[in-house]
This record gives C-alpha cells, structure tokens and sequence, in this order.
C-alpha cells in the first residue's frame, strides 16, 4: 500500500501506460490508413521520439524534484492526447467500415391505416369491417399485408379492390371502407395531393407489416478514385429515420469526379422528369413504362441508378443515398453551413415548415432543419422544382467545402457520431480513405460546375400512382448536353466549355416519350414539326438547332421560330 503511494510507482505505472497507448494510437492509424505515406511516417516517429524523449529525461535528472514533476505533468498530458488520439482513430475505423458495408436488403412498409375517428385500434377490431386495398399496385406487398393480418387475427373482414391509390384514399375518407392498405412509400405521394394534404394527421396506423427485399446494387469500380475519373449518384429519399427505408428520389444527382483536374460537375435531375423505368431489383414495378423519376425511389436504389444511366447514356460507377434524416444531422453535426443566396432568390418562410427562419439575399449560416427546407423550397419560386435543384447543388457544395475545411476538426466528434446510420454507399471503404489521403497530400482546389436538365410541365399518366399526374417532359437537347458535359469532364475537360450537344447518339433519346400521340396534350403541338425539327428526334442531326436570337431549343417555341444553327450547312 505505501508502494502505490510513492512517486517511484506512479512514474513507473504511468511509463508503461504511456508506452501502451503510444502502440496503440500507432496501431490504429496505421489500420485507418488515411494519412499520406510522407506524412504517416513522419507523424508515428515524432509520437515515438515524444515518448522517448520525456523517458531519457526522467531517467537522466528524475532525482531533481523541478524535473521529476514536470515529467508527470506532462506523462499524464500525454497519456490524455493519446488516449483520446486512439479513440477518436478507432471511431473513424468503425464509422468508415458501417458507411461502406453494403446493404443488400430494403426495408419495406405495409401499413393498415384508418381515420383517427375509427373504431379500429386493433386487428380484432377488424370483424365486419371493409378493407381496401389495390389492385395491382404493390400486389406483392399488399398480400404479404393481408396474410400476416389474417395470420394475428380471427376477425372476419371484407376486402376492397382500388385501381389507384388516389382512389383509395378518397374511399377512405369517404367511409366507403372503413380501412386501408398501404405501403408506407406512398404516402408522400398521398399528402402531397392538395385534397390529401392532412392525410397524415388525419388518419392513424393500426398496424405496420414490415419485410426486405434483396437488391443487387453493386459498385462499378474505378481502379483508383484518385487518378481515374468517375460518377457518383446522389439519391435523396424523401423520409425520416433508416435510410434503407423505400421511399421515393426526390433529390437525382449525378456527382462526376476527375480528380486529375479537380473538377466535380453536379448534373441535377427534376424529380417530376418523365423517363422510362428501369425496375432493376424491385418486386412490383411497370418495367420499361414512363414515370416520374422520383418515383424510382420506391422500388430501391438499383431502380433509380439503371433509370438515369439508361436516360443519359452514362455508368453510374458509385451511389450514395440519403434522406431527410441525414440532410438535417449532417449539417448541425459541422456546425451549419454557409450559403450564398443569389439577388431575387430570398424566401420569408419556407413552404416544408413555417416556422422556420426564411433566408435572405446574400450569406445565410444554416442549421439542418433551415438547409433541408431550402433545399425542398420550390413554391416560392416562379421557377419552381428548376430552382430548387439548384438550392440543393448550393447545400451539396457548401456540406463538401465545410467538411473539408479546418473547422471540421471542431465538430469531429459530433460528425462521427452521425455518419455511421446517416447514409449508405457502395464506395469502398478503401476508396474513401485512399480519396482522404489524396485530399490532404494533394489540396486540390476543387472547381465545381454545375448543370440540370429541364423541359414543360403536362399532365401524363403515371404507373406508380395509377393515374395521371403533373410529370415534367425533359427537353431531349438537355438530356443530350448533360450527356455531353458529363462525358467532358470524364474526358479531362470543362463541363462550361461545352455549350450545345456534340452528341449524335440515338441512344440518349431512345427513351424519351412520343408526344406524337394520344394523351400528349401539354400545350405544345409537335405533330406539324417536320424532321429534324421534331422534338423526339432533335438529336438524331449532327447540327445543333437554334433560335433566331442563338439560343438553343425550347419545346415552347413553335416551328417558325426555329433556324439552322448559324454558319452551318
């Protein structure tokens, strides 16, 4: 006992344990492997030297009093940044091996909704009652519903068949059934329905079958992210809590990375775009047919990713899937971020929430709640869902710019702990360490260029919903010219320098819909316009069309307004 109070024991006991936590802090960066080669070294011999240094002065003057307290002053100092150094390293490791872990399976939400009102709270409270359900819709998940709740209940109950889910809400609240089945990924297809609107505070879940689905959303792979170019998509589920929860895309971007001119071009998708479908992976879906793109979402991330590779002729080598949670956490974990809100653009209030500070012209520092409703903002805008794509590329740069400045390291820990469930991505866990490393040895300076496609809004027929619905008809000479600009920057050059489409690739416009024919009724007449002045087939000529003014195309100009491109044949 007289020994563990003695100086002597506590020199020796703090040596070794500042011997340990120096191997260990050692063990753990050299295991992250984010640190440059030229640094890495350098940094372990001086946490060597440190150790060893304070051990010779002690052994050499540890009988002066002055000396002998110093070094345990600064023994325990050290043993403190260590310590902490060695936690804060292997947090890192694990919050970069949960990001990278792939997931393969999808959550899905079947829920049993009825009017707050209702007399149902329970499955028992089923007998008698009249259960609607759609038809062919999400059949799988609605029978995957039906027989888990006839398996938890002996209640007797009649189903109801719906073509679409407006259909079914409107029996609904009409009380011509006294419950509904639903997946939980239509519902912000539901509320965002101006007669529907309170469909979430109006009615209750009674009860929530949940299952997965497998996807097959795999990386094609670069051989190395810091010499080779290569594309990112950005998918941001509209919905709160798990991020691997189905719902739909309501933020399509396309991130493309050349790192060997650090250039990153952001290409934005509207969510109302009308595209052909890819399903890829999902279990319920109008394979091949026209929809909105934000409706992708729901059938997985594989769907959204085959559907914008196949709508610009591009490979998607990467993705990375957030959603509302991750948008508000991620901000407030940094500390905010800063943008720069252009003259016309301030908004008093923002339309997702009320009661949230607006921003003004020029800088605003937002929190997650204020960047998120910025970045959904649209109706304060005379350019609408056009505008709100390009508040979301200012909220994607000023996340990147504020994460890789300085001031991270203030807010690392609060980002670490956010990071792990905030998204998912098939980026490797190699990957974005070797991209770490390439960052901190090289700075770039990162120039970002921006685009997004556009067209006129119609009202078209929408598989997912079962009926028709306001959808955006992309104007093909922007499909065309973001092809064009995102091969550019593959290619080593300027997304900017390209002006008009180069392409003369069919397969960019393959998908595009044929707004010759019935139901194509959005106020525009294409079936006069000859070739190659038609629409459908605008990049089927080598030579680019433009207005008498030297603008490119609009679908909203009539064929007279159009004249061959100046000074070509």
């Amino acid at each position: 006992m007289k020994w563990i109070k003695s100086e002597k024991f506590w020199q020796i006991f703090l040596g070794v344990t500042l011997i340990i936590l120096t191997g260990l802090l050692i063990w753990q960066l050299y295991s992250l492997d984010i640190l440059p080669q030229n640094i890495q070294v350098p940094t372990i011999i001086a946490l060597v030297l440190i150790v060893l240094i304070l051990i010779l002065i002690e052994l050499e003057f540890g009988y002066k009093s002055k000396v002998r307290i110093a070094t345990l002053v600064l023994s325990i100092l050290l043993c403190i940044v260590y310590g902490l150094g060695a936690y804060y390293v292997f947090r890192t490791n694990g919050t970069l091996t949960a990001i990278t872990a792939i997931r393969h399976l999808n959550e899905n939400k079947v829920s049993l909704i009825a009017l707050q009102e209702s007399d149902i709270h329970s499955l028992d409270n089923l007998g008698g009652k009249r259960v609607g359900n759609l038809k062919s819709i999400d059949r799988e998940g609605t029978d995957k519903a039906l027989k888990e709740i006839s398996g938890k209940t002996n209640a007797g109950y009649e189903t109801v068949e719906f073509d679409s889910v407006p259909q079914e809400v409107t029996a609904l609240y009409n009380e011509d059934v006294d419950a509904i089945i639903l997946n939980e990924a239509y519902r912000t297809n539901v509320v965002d329905l101006e007669e529907y609107a309170d469909f979430s505070s109006r009615t209750r879940v009674v009860e929530t079958v949940t299952f997965t689905t497998t996807s097959t959303n795999e990386a094609l792979a670069v051989s190395d992210v810091t010499t080779k170019p290569y594309n990112i998509l950005i998918s941001g589920n509209d919905s709160y809590g798990d991020v691997g929860e189905l719902s739909r895309s309501d933020v399509n971007m396309i991130v493309t990375v050349n790192p060997m001119t650090s250039t990153v071009l952001l290409t934005s998708i509207p969510r109302d775009s009308y595209v052909a479908v890819d399903c890829g992976d999902a279990y319920a879906c109008a394979e091949g047919q026209m929809d909105k793109i934000t409706h992708t979402g729901i059938n997985g991330i594989t769907s959204t990713k085959r559907t914008v590779e196949k709508l610009l002729n591009i490979d998607i080598n990467y993705t990375f899937r957030v959603n509302f949670s991750s948008v508000t956490s991620i901000v407030d974990s940094i500390g905010g971020i800063d943008v720069d809100v252009p003259e016309g653009q301030a908004v008093e209030t923002f339309y997702a929430d009320s009661t949230l500070e607006g921003v003004t012209e020029g800088w605003n520092h937002l929190n997650g709640e204020r960047a998120l409703s910025f970045a959904r903002e649209r109706y304060a805008y005379i350019d609408g869902d056009n505008q709100r794509v390009r508040n979301q590329q200012m909220v994607l740069k000023a996340i990147f710019d504020k994460a890789t400045s300085p001031d991270i390291i203030i807010n690392y820990t609060s980002l670490l702990n956010v990071l792990e469930n905030a998204f998912d991505t098939t980026l490797s866990r190699d990957e974005i360490t070797d991209f770490i490393k390439y960052q901190i040895q090289a700075m770039p300076g990162w120039k970002f260029e921006t685009y997004q496609l556009s067209g006129e809004g119609s009202i078209l027929f929408c598989p997912s919903l079962g009926q028709e619905a306001y959808v955006t008809i992309l104007d093909q000479s922007t499909v065309a010219l973001a092809h064009d600009k995102i091969r550019a920057v593959l290619e080593g050059r300027d997304a900017d320098e390209v002006m008009v489409p180069e392409s003369n690739d069919i397969s960019i416009n393959q998908y595009a819909p044929d707004l010759s024919g019935e139901g194509a009724d959005n106020g525009i007449d294409y079936s006069n316009m000859e070739e190659p002045y038609y629409y459908e087939n605008l990049q089927d000529e080598n030579t680019p069309l433009y207005d008498e003014n030297g603008e490119l195309y609009e679908p909203d100009y009539s064929p007279e307004d159009f004249v061959e491109a100046p000074g070509e044949e």
